[in-house]
Formats: structure tokens, C-alpha cells, sequence
């Protein structure tokens, strides 16, 4: 018997942005389709438009918001975009911030968001959106992460990048750095720990090899830099994952931490702050990492990188890190599907 295709939903990000292009060159993905059953969330006149000036064939399936509500999920059997007409055509402009554009990437992410808590697909992977977009819509989200986590009433949850070269996870995301350290608790580098190693785990097909980083130059020099923070609340948390049985070591010393021995030693590192992390996957896999959002009741990858608005619509862009997070996502689904 074939194994069903997870039916899965790319939210297009920001309209005027990489987003619509890089989803129609997943929606032409033979990986990608040979995994699961892609659908974007976006604006069929948008995505028409982004076709023809980077040259991509748009003759794909278009559904209406509406009548796919009332559609089964197993009706959707091929590429499918899934039209929400929501892009102000005669004030739209390519590679500009805009309000209104900033607006219609919120609405492709909220109703992802509620049709796969309603079981209506089994997950979601998002194009990026800009955060100064959603500002001026009105929108007091700082990113992905912060929607996901208010529309699914779940706290908690933690950014995993991963990719073959180097895997991150991070303990607190987009704040300013003179509010990391107040954000720290032993509880949270607990949670986030036990995040990683779970999924971690599900992506390997065995327990993660973890390293911690401190927070401080030199992980504090017992004291000298900071407040103890290594000490009173990072290495008690290391302590109890061991207990728990958990393959972890640290706190390593940030500046370090990603030397090549360490590279090879581990499968992934769990950072303190969003830069920590960032920087070293970034230089080492900008192209091919993916974001996953740990301690959901849905599962939701994403790219790593933001809209690239100063070579968005010239075909230039590269779909890979759309195109891994779908099928990351495909894989997570699937195990959940078997699981049952």
C-alpha cells in the first residue's frame, strides 16, 4: 500500500519579497513533490506575476481560500496554490516595504496556522516575511515565532536551525542583547535542551550528541566577567540533562565553541542568545539550513533568511533552504502520521 503524502501548506512570506518566487520553484521541486503534496498560501495574481518576470511556469492547480475550507484534505492530490487575492494590486510594488504587503503575509500565516491545528494539513514551512512590514500594518509581531506561539496558546517554544554542516538551538531569540542575560533561567535552558534532544533525535534516528555554550567571554572566568550566569544557571541545567540520560557537554566557551574538532564532536549546539547561534550556521550553511519551531502542537519549518528584497523578482534567488525545510517538514509529518 503507498504511503499517504503529508498535505503540506508554504505560506508565500512578504509579497513583494524572494518568498513568491523560491514557492513556485518549490511547487516545481521533483524532491519536494516526491515527498508530500505542496500548497502555497499566497495570491495567485502575485505569484502569476513573479512567474513570468523570473521565467517559471505557473500552470498549477488554483484554489480559492473558500472552496479549499470546504474541500477533504486527500482532494488536494497535485501542486496547488491556494488563492487568497489579498494583494492591493494598484499600490503593490516589487522589492518595497509596504503595510499593506506586510498585512497579507500575516493572514497566509494565521490561517495555516489555525487549518493545521484543525487537522486540515499536517503542517506548514514559511517563506520569510519583514518584520518592518507587519510593523506598519499594525502588526506588534516581531517574527514567525511570536505568531506561532500566541495562535497556538503555546509557551515555551525554541528556534532550531539545522543543517548537515551545524545544527543550533536557541534559548532566547529576538531581544536585545542587554536583556539575554535577565531572560536566562535554569528552567528555560532545561526546556530548550530537552527540545533539541527530542527532535533532534527524530531527525538522526538516535539521541544527539548536545553541547551547551556559556554566556559570557571565556564562560565568565569563574566569575570575573558577568554574573555567574555559567554557574548559577547554565551548568545546573547541563547537570540535569545528564541525569536524565541526555549525551550532553558544557558550557563550552562561546568564542571556541565551533572549532572544527567541535564541529565533528557534536550534532548540535544549544546557544544562549539569537547572534550566538546565527553567526557560525549562517557562515557555514546560509544556503541550506532550516528553521524548525520546537514545543508546538504543529510542525512548522522555515527558511533561513529574510526577503532579500534587493534581488527579489530577478529570478536570482535560491529556492534550497525553502525547498529543505519543506521536505524537513515532509519527514516530521510523516513520522508523526506512522507514529500513530
Amino acid at each position: 500500500m503507498n504511503e499517504v503524502k503529508p498535505l503540506l501548506a508554504i505560506t508565500m512570506g512578504d509579497p513583494a519579497g524572494v518568498g513568491p518566487e523560491i514557492c513556485l520553484r518549490a511547487l516545481h521541486s521533483k524532491k519536494v513533490n516526491d515527498i508530500c503534496r505542496p500548497i502555497i498560501f499566497g495570491d495567485a495574481e502575485t505569484l502569476s506575476r513573479v512567474g513570468e518576470a523570473t521565467n517559471q511556469n505557473t500552470d498549477f492547480q488554483f484554489i480559492s481560500l473558500e472552496a479549499f475550507e470546504g474541500m477533504k484534505p486527500d482532494e488536494v492530490e497535485r501542486p496547488s496554490i491556494i488563492d487568497f487575492s489579498n494583494v492591493d494590486k494598484a499600490n503593490f510594488q516589487p522589492s518595497a516595504i509596504n503595510a499593506k504587503t506586510g498585512k497579507a503575509s500575516y493572514e497566509y500565516i494565521v490561517k495555516a496556522i489555525e487549518l493545521a491545528q484543525k487537522g486540515h494539513i499536517q503542517g506548514m514551512a514559511t517563506a520569510p516575511i519583514n518584520k518592518y512590514a507587519l510593523s506598519l500594518a499594525g502588526i506588534d509581531f516581531p517574527g514567525h515565532t511570536e505568531i506561532l506561539e500566541k495562535f497556538t496558546d503555546t509557551d515555551d517554544v525554541c528556534m532550531l536551525l539545522t543543517s548537515e554542516k551545524i545544527s543550533c538551538a536557541l534559548v532566547t531569540t529576538h531581544i536585545g542583547l542587554h536583556e539575554v542575560a535577565d531572560a536566562l533561567t535554569e528552567k528555560k535552558i532545561t526546556k530548550v535542551i530537552k527540545l533539541t534532544d527530542k527532535a533532534m533525535g527524530n531527525i538522526l534516528g538516535r539521541r544527539p550528541k548536545i553541547a551547551v555554550l556559556g554566556l559570557n567571554p571565556h564562560c565568565g572566568e569563574s566569575g570575573l566577567f558577568g554574573r555567574n550566569e555559567e554557574s548559577m544557571i547554565i551548568k545546573p541545567a547541563i547537570e540535569k540533562a545528564k541525569q536524565d540520560g541526555l549525551n550532553i557537554a558544557g558550557p563550552l566557551a562561546p568564542d571556541t565553541a565551533f572549532v572544527k574538532s567541535n564541529l565533528d564532536a557534536y550534532d548540535t549546539f544549544v546557544c544562549m542568545y539569537h547572534d550566538q547561534g546565527l553567526i557560525p550556521l549562517k557562515l557555514l550553511a546560509f544556503d541550506s539550513a532550516v528553521n524548525v519551531t520546537l514545543g508546538l502542537p504543529i510542525v512548522r519549518t522555515s527558511v533561513d533568511h529574510g526577503t532579500a528584497l534587493d534581488i527579489a523578482w530577478k529570478g536570482v534567488a535560491k529556492s534550497s533552504s525553502l525547498i529543505q525545510s519543506i521536505c524537513l517538514a515532509a519527514l516530521i509529518c510523516r513520522s508523526k502520521l506512522n507514529a500513530k
